[in-house]
C-alpha cells in the first residue's frame, strides 16, 4: 500500500478545514443531493396542499360549522401549514446544504443547531395558535422563560457552554481529549452535556479503552483546561521511553541502538506520514515548529549518579500505549545484550 502524499492528505475534509482556518483560504463548496429524501418533500407538499384546501373550504362554509369553531380550525390549519413549511425548509437545508459538508463533526454540529432552531420556531407557532393575541403569547413565553431560567441556572450555563463549544471548538465529536480528571474520545456533544468513551481511568492503565462512558455538563469547559490530542493538521503526539544508565556506558552505541530499534518498530510508513503532515504544517503560521519525523535520542544528567537515556518519537495518540509496550522489551533486550557497553543500575531498569 503506497503512502499518502501531502496533496492526498490535504484533500481530507478535516485537514483541509484546518488548512483553510490557518491560512485563510476560502472553502470550496459542493452540494450533494439525496434522492432518498424525495418522499419527505412529496409528503410535505401534500400536507401543505391539504391544509390550503381545507382552509378555503372552511372559509367558504362548505361544511356548516359555528363560526368560533371555523376560526379555531383555520388557525390550526394555518399553524400546521407553517410548521410544514419550516420542516420542508429544514429538510432541504439538511439534504442540499449540510449534506455537502464532508467533515462529519461539522455536519453533526450544524444538524444540532438546525434542530434547535426548528424546535424554537415550532414552539412559537404553537404559542401563536393557542393565543390569539401574539403579544400575550410572547409575553407568556418570555415570563415562562425567565422563571425557568432562574430555576435551572446550571443547565442554562451548560447550554451557553454548548454554544461556546460550537463557536470556539475546543473539541469536536471524534476528538481524544482530557478535561479535568476525565480522559476519552468524544462521542457526543449534546445541548447540556458531553459524552466521552473513557480510556485509561481507575481500573486500567495506559490508553486502552476502559469500557466506561463519562458524561459531564458542558459548563465544565468554561472552567477547566481542555487537552485535545486530535488536531487534524498534525494528529500525532510526542512519546518517550527513558532508561537510566551509568556514566561509563557507550553513549553512541546506546543512541544508535535505541534509534534503530524505534525506527524499525514504527516503520517507514509511519515516518513518511509524519513527514507529509510536517509538510502540511509548513503551510501554516506555525511552520517554524520543529517536527522530526525520525526518532531522536537525548541524554540528561540524572539527579543522582546516573544518566537518563531518552528516546523520543512521534506516534498516533491511540497507538501510544501499544507501541511503547512493543518497544520496551526490544530495547531492553538489545541493550542488555552488550553489558560491557551498557550498564544499568542494579534492579532499577525502567
Amino acid at each position: 500500500m503506497m503512502p499518502e502524499t501531502a496533496e492526498e492528505i490535504s484533500e481530507k475534509p478535516e485537514v483541509r478545514k484546518e488548512l483553510q482556518r490557518a491560512t485563510g483560504e476560502k472553502a470550496r463548496q459542493r452540494v450533494k443531493a439525496r434522492g432518498r429524501d424525495k418522499f419527505w418533500f412529496v409528503a410535505y407538499a401534500l400536507i401543505l396542499a391539504g391544509c390550503v384546501v381545507l382552509f378555503f373550504l372552511f372559509g367558504a362554509k362548505v361544511v356548516p360549522l359555528p363560526q368560533p369553531t371555523v376560526d379555531i380550525l383555520r388557525r390550526i390549519l394555518r399553524g400546521t401549514a407553517l410548521i410544514t413549511v419550516i420542516l420542508a425548509i429544514a429538510k432541504a437545508a439538511s439534504v442540499y446544504a449540510l449534506g455537502g459538508i464532508e467533515d462529519p463533526s461539522t455536519r453533526f454540529t450544524l444538524q444540532r443547531v438546525m434542530h434547535l432552531v426548528v424546535a424554537l420556531l415550532i414552539a412559537l407557532i404553537v404559542v401563536s395558535v393557542i393565543f390569539v393575541n401574539w403579544y400575550a403569547g410572547i409575553a407568556a413565553l418570555g415570563i415562562g422563560s425567565i422563571i425557568i431560567g432562574l430555576a435551572v441556572q446550571t443547565p442554562l450555563k451548560s447550554f451557553i457552554a454548548w454554544i461556546y463549544i460550537l463557536v470556539r471548538q475546543p473539541y469536536r465529536v471524534g476528538d481524544r481529549i482530557k478535561i479535568g480528571e476525565a480522559t476519552g474520545d468524544v462521542i457526543d456533544v449534546g445541548y447540556l452535556d458531553t459524552t466521552l468513551w473513557e480510556f485509561g481511568g481507575q481500573y486500567i492503565s495506559g490508553d486502552h479503552p476502559s469500557g466506561r462512558l463519562i458524561k459531564f455538563p458542558n459548563e465544565k469547559v468554561l472552567d477547566e483546561i481542555v487537552w485535545n490530542y486530535s488536531w487534524p493538521l498534525f494528529p500525532y503526539i510526542w512519546n518517550e521511553i527513558r532508561f537510566q544508565i551509568a556514566y561509563q556506558s557507550d553513549l553512541k552505541f546506546v543512541a544508535d541502538t535505541m534509534q534503530q530499534i524505534v525506527e524499525k518498530e514504527l516503520g517507514e510508513e509511519m515516518m513518511k506520514r509524519v513527514e507529509v503532515f510536517r509538510q502540511l504544517l509548513a503551510r501554516t503560521p506555525v511552520d517554524e515548529l520543529e517536527v522530526r519525523s525520525h526518532p531522536r535520542v537525548i541524554f540528561r544528567v540524572d539527579e543522582v549518579t546516573w544518566i537518563d537515556a531518552i528516546v523520543r518519537y512521534l506516534v498516533s495518540p491511540r497507538e501510544a500505549g501499544s507501541i511503547k509496550t512493543r518497544l520496551i522489551p526490544k530495547l531492553l533486550a538489545a541493550l542488555n545484550a552488550e553489558p560491557e557497553r551498557v550498564m544499568f543500575p542494579k534492579g532499577d531498569a525502567r
